[in-house]
């Protein structure tokens, strides 16, 4: 299946077009949902949340285990764990409907040794009830992954299985929390083996300011760098509501999205569509703010909600251990500008590996398929994770 869906990540035939021989799984897989409580700091509440446990079939003993956080997804239910519904033989995967991404993380980890846990986060999944994403909110999402990890392995234990060595990976927003993750490990003394990062999104306030006006990032000399595609107008209003809601700043559409745009805003917030109607609706990323937003006090709430996204950074941390930064160099949502600095703060065990020509898919494929031609003489996420063990 990963084969089939290849082609579709590998955009502009960046990596070879053939799904090599070489990618082949080791092991058959088992798939297995899982639910948790967990407590979100930034309001109190607890939540039930759902995640996907993967196993290579047979595994005895002591096995690696990844802890796989996704990356952005405009819909409430294109999740890690619902990928069981391939129990179906019928069901067939589509792009956008399932986790692709996951699927990825499967065929190349529990393929080949590893038991993947994945979180499908709060508000997302078939434990959603209504309740609205916590997108790039650190507490939420941090002590998430934590819980998830934690009944993941109480999971293993049950099937007499126990871990040998413990990686992160994380794609786009999951590498941000991939980052958050790691650096709050750290702090609790739990030993990570290394951790991977494609498209890592790490210092917030930019990444937003980027997004809204990319040329302000982009070197006059780089003409042909792509811009940011239409669907972070959607990131954005997912990306403010998550705010609203669970920072307290209950006038923030009001505030921060000019007056045009702000029932646009609250339908898609509402229900993740641009069916009928609703696409015609979505404006230009750098029409959906009031004017003036980054450049002069506003509102008081838009100040709160900068000063917010600046705490929330993960760009200025001394890692323990090794981390990789994979950044692609036709990267539509993130110019690398943006990733450098946290691989210069990062320490000695962090490391840059710049993809050739690569889109924000074809990066995080790439840290999987990928080969030394395209990977800067570097390995995948994969053959590294090994190479530690």
């Amino acid at each position: 299946m990963a084969a089939q869906f290849y082609a579709v990540f590998n955009e502009h035939d960046v990596l070879p077009k053939d799904f090599s021989g070489k990618h082949e799984a080791r092991y058959d897989v088992e798939l297995r949902r899982i639910t948790t409580m967990t407590r979100v700091p930034e309001t109190g509440e607890r939540v039930k949340v759902s995640a996907l446990v993967a196993l290579p079939v047979g595994a005895r003993g002591a096995l690696p285990v990844l802890s796989w956080q996704h990356g952005t997804i405009l819909s409430f239910d294109q999740v890690p764990s619902n990928l069981l519904r391939l129990g179906d033989e019928g069901y067939q995967l589509r792009d956008n409907i399932d986790s692709l991404e996951t699927l990825f993380n499967i065929q190349r980890f529990a393929g080949n040794g590893y038991a993947v846990i994945a979180a499908d986060y709060i508000g997302k999944g078939p434990l959603r009830n209504g309740r609205g994403e916590a997108y790039a909110v650190k507490g939420a999402t941090v002590q998430c992954c934590l819980d998830v990890l934690d009944a993941g392995l109480l999971e293993l234990k049950t099937l007499g299985l126990r871990q040998s060595a413990l990686f992160l990976n994380g794609w786009s927003q999951g590498a941000l929390n991939t980052q958050w993750l790691k650096q709050e490990m750290q702090r609790r003394g739990i030993k990570v083996t290394a951790s991977a990062t494609q498209s890592p999104f790490n210092n917030l306030a930019e990444s937003f300011h980027y997004w809204v006006n990319p040329t302000s990032y982009i070197p006059s000399t780089e003409t042909s760098y792509p811009m940011p595609p239409a669907w972070i107008t959607p990131c954005l209003v997912v990306l403010l509501g998550s705010y609203r809601q669970y920072y307290g700043l209950s006038d923030l559409f009001k505030t921060a999205i000019k007056p045009q745009h702000q029932a646009f805003a609250e339908t898609y917030w509402a229900d993740y569509s641009l069916a009928g109607d609703t696409a015609k609706t979505v404006p230009p990323a750098a029409d959906l703010l009031v004017d003036g937003f980054f450049d002069r006090f506003t509102q008081d709430t838009n100040s709160r909600l900068l000063r917010q996204l600046g705490r929330n950074g993960a760009t200025f941390w001394d890692y323990d251990s090794p981390i990789r930064f994979y950044y692609g160099l036709a990267d539509e949502a993130l110019h690398p500008r943006l990733v450098k600095p946290a691989i210069a703060a990062g320490g000695r065990f962090a490391a840059g590996v710049p993809v050739a020509g690569a889109s924000h898919r074809v990066t995080f494929l790439a840290s999987l398929y990928g080969d030394g031609t395209v990977l800067n003489g570097q390995s995948t996420a994969l053959d590294w994770f090994n190479s530690l063990m």
